[in-house]
C-alpha cells in the first residue's frame, strides 16, 4: 500500500485485502488476475477491471496474471488475443511472465473431470440442449433429473474418453456435474462442464473435439495459477456456489471469489456481442472507430492513459448496478488533456480575411504558448501575414446584441498578433459571404494595445500562406438516448443509433507546426477542442479526431449542485 493511504478511503475490496494481509490468510500473497476471453476487442468496462485488478496487485506489492480464458473456439481468434494485449500495456499495466491461456490447462481440466467421475460427481448426458433447459427447471420449480445421470461409473468414464477421441458429433453429449435438480440456485442444477464442438482452437488446432464451459474452467485455472483473490463482476455472484464447489470437490487449492459491479456508461451498450454486431453490421468503421467504446476505438480518438485511469479511479468500486454519467468520464479526460496537449491553432470552417493596410509579402513570426498549463512546453513561432482564415461562425454581418465577435466596423483581436477591424464583406452571386476585408493597428503587436483600449473578442487564425490542409473528424454520441437498451417492443439497440455521430469536414486549415505530427498525437486546437491525428493521417492527407470539446458540462453541472 501506498504511505498515508487511510483505511476510510479504501473500497470494499481493499478493504478486504488489506485485512487478509494483515491476518496472514494467504501467507502475506496477493496474486490477481484479468481474465478476458479473447472473442472481441476491450472496452471501457474492462478498463475498470484492468484498473481494479492490476492497481490492487501495485498497491499490495503482488501480481497480476494476464490470463486468456480461451475455451471457446468458435468465437475467439489470435487478433483479440493481440489487441488485449496491446490494449493492457497501453493502460500502463504489465504482467510481466504471468501471461496465461485457459487451453494450457485443457489436459488437467480433463484429468480432473475424471476424478469427479470416479467419484460419482459427474455424468455423460445425452439429453440435447433443448432437453437440457427444459429439465432444468425454473426459479419456483424444481428441476427434473436427467434420465442419464444414473449411469455407472464406469460407463461414463468409456464416454467421456470417447467424446474425447471425437467419436460423437457436436451436441449429441455433454458431461455434467451431478450436484442436485432441487437446488434453489440454478447454477447447481447439474452444470454442464464439458460439450462436444469439432472446431479448430487458435492455440491448440484440432488436438480437442470437447471444450471446458467457463464455469468449470475458471475456478480451475485461478487455483492453477494460486491466484489468491479472483475478483469478478457481479454477475458472477450466483455462479460462486459452483466455483466453490468445484474447488471443494476436487480438494485443491482454493481462491476466493468477490464479486462488484460492473461498469455501466450512459450513451453506450457494453456488451461484446452488440459492439462485434455494431462491427459486422457496418454501422461503425471496425473495432477501432473512435465512436465505439472499446480501447482500441477511444485511444484513435485521442483518449489518454491517464485519464481513463483517474475516471476509473473516480468512479470506485461498489457493490450495486448503476449507470455512470458520460459526461464525468469526459470531464476526467478534459482534466488530463488540458495539463498536457500542445496548443495550436486551427480553423475547421475557413472564411478568408484580407489585412488591406498589412505590407505586401511580408511574414511576421508570433509567439505562441505552446501550454499555458506547463510552463516548460515553451513557445512556438506562428508565421502572420496579409491573408489569413477565421473560423466562419467568428463573423456576423448583422450580429444581435450579445455576439462579441467579428462585425462589421468593430474590432477584435487576433491571438498573439494584432487588433483588427473589418472594413468591407465580400459575397458571391448567391449572396454568401466568401471574404472580408479589415485594417490592422500596427502598434498591438503581440496582442495588446499600447493606449489600453481593450475588445471584447479574441479570435484564432492562420495564415493561408502557410496553412496545412486537413480533414477534421466530428464526433459526437453513437446512440441517442441515453440508454440505448431502452426501446419499443419489436426494436432492438440499434434503434437509437445516432445518424449524425459522425460529421467529416474537408478543406480545415491547421497551423504548419502540425506537418510533422505524429499519428495519436493529441492537441488543443484553440477554442474548438481536443484532437488526434489520427494513424491514417500522413503529410499528404491530415487527418483529425476530435476527441473532446473544451466545454464541460459535468464540471458545470456539479458546481450548480454544490452552489
Amino acid at each position: 500500500m501506498s504511505n498515508g493511504e487511510s483505511v476510510e478511503r479504501l473500497d470494499f475490496i481493499r478493504q478486504i485485502v488489506t485485512e487478509d494481509c494483515a491476518s496472514g490468510k494467504w501467507d502475506g500473497r496477493v496474486v490477481t488476475r484479468f481474465p478476458p476471453e479473447p472473442n472481441g476487442y476491450l472496452h471501457i468496462g474492462h478498463a475498470k477491471s484492468i484498473c481494479l485488478n492490476f492497481g490492487i496487485a501495485a498497491e499490495f506489492g503482488g501480481r497480476c496474471h494476464l490470463r486468456f480464458d480461451d475455451t471457446n473456439p468458435t468465437k475467439e481468434e489470435e487478433e483479440y488475443v493481440e489487441s488485449i494485449q496491446n490494449n493492457v500495456r497501453w493502460l500502463g499495466w504489465d504482467w510481466g511472465e504471468h501471461l496465461y491461456f485457459g487451453s494450457d490447462y485443457f489436459e488437467p481440466m480433463y484429468q480432473w473431470a475424471v476424478q469427479l467421475i470416479k467419484a460419482g460427481k459427474a455424468y455423460v448426458c445425452d439429453l440435447t440442449a433443448e432437453q437440457t433447459r427444459q429439465y432444468r427447471g425454473t426459479l419456483t420449480q424444481p428441476g427434473r433429473e436427467s434420465p442419464y445421470r444414473h449411469r455407472t461409473v464406469e460407463e461414463n468414464l468409456d464416454l467421456f474418453e470417447r467424446m474425447r477421441a471425437g467419436e460423437f458429433p457436436d451436441g449429441s453429449r455433454t458431461l455434467r456435474a451431478k450436484i442436485d435438480m432441487a437446488h434453489p440456485n440454478l447454477n447447481m442444477r447439474d452444470p454442464v462442464m464439458y460439450r462436444i464442438l469439432h472446431a479448430s482452437h487458435h492455440r491448440t488446432g484440432d488436438a480437442w473435439c470437447i471444450y471446458p464451459m467457463y464455469d468449470w474452467a475458471h475456478g480451475l485455472e485461478d487455483s492453477i495459477e494460486s491466484i489468491t483473490h479472483s475478483i469478478c463482476t457481479l454477475e458472477f455472484e450466483n455462479h460462486r456456489p459452483l466455483y466453490d464447489w468445484f474447488l471443494d470437490q476436487l480438494g485443491v487449492y482454493h481462491p476466493q471469489q468477490i464479486e462488484f459491479a460492473r461498469l455501466n456508461l450512459t450513451y453506450t451498450v457494453m456488451s461484446k456481442r452488440k459492439l462485434l454486431r455494431l462491427v459486422q453490421d457496418g454501422h461503425v468503421n471496425g473495432w477501432d472507430d473512435p465512436r465505439m467504446p472499446t480501447i482500441s476505438g477511444m485511444r484513435r480518438r485521442g483518449y489518454s492513459p491517464a485519464a481513463i485511469r483517474e475516471f476509473c479511479r473516480v468512479i470506485g468500486v461498489n457493490k450495486f448496478n448503476s449507470t455512470v454519467d458520460f459526461q464525468l468520464l469526459e470531464h476526467c479526460l478534459r482534466q488530463d488533456l488540458n495539463k498536457t496537449s500542445p496548443r495550436v491553432m486551427a480553423v475547421l470552417r475557413p472564411l478568408k480575411v484580407v489585412i488591406d493596410n498589412y505590407p505586401d509579402g511580408q511574414v511576421e513570426y508570433m509567439n505562441a504558448i505552446n501550454n499555458p498549463e506547463e510552463e516548460s512546453a515553451g513557445t512556438r513561432q506562428a508565421p502572420f501575414s496579409k491573408v489569413l482564415y477565421i473560423e466562419q461562425e467568428d463573423f456576423m454581418e448583422d450580429p444581435p446584441k450579445k455576439f462579441f465577435r467579428m462585425a462589421p466596423g468593430r474590432e477584435v483581436r487576433l491571438r498573439y498578433a494584432y487588433f483588427v477591424t473589418c472594413t468591407e464583406v465580400i459575397k458571391d452571386a448567391d449572396g454568401n459571404i466568401i471574404e472580408l476585408h479589415c485594417t490592422y493597428d500596427p502598434a498591438t503587436r503581440g496582442g495588446d494595445a499600447p493606449d489600453g483600449r481593450k475588445v471584447k473578442a479574441t479570435l484564432h487564425w492562420v495564415s493561408a500562406a502557410h496553412a496545412l490542409d486537413a480533414e477534421v473528424r466530428l464526433y459526437d454520441h453513437l446512440f441517442t438516448q441515453a440508454n440505448p437498451e431502452d426501446v419499443e417492443e419489436g426494436q432492438d439497440f440499434t434503434a437509437h443509433l445516432n445518424p449524425n455521430s459522425l460529421e467529416a469536414l474537408t478543406g480545415c486549415k491547421v497551423e504548419p507546426s502540425l506537418r510533422d505530427a505524429e499519428p495519436l498525437s493529441r492537441y488543443q486546437f484553440e477554442r474548438l477542442g481536443y484532437f488526434c491525428v489520427d494513424p491514417d493521417s500522413s503529410s499528404r492527407r491530415m487527418i483529425f479526431n476530435r476527441t473532446v470539446t473544451l466545454r464541460d458540462t459535468w464540471a458545470k453541472e456539479q458546481q450548480k449542485q454544490n452552489s
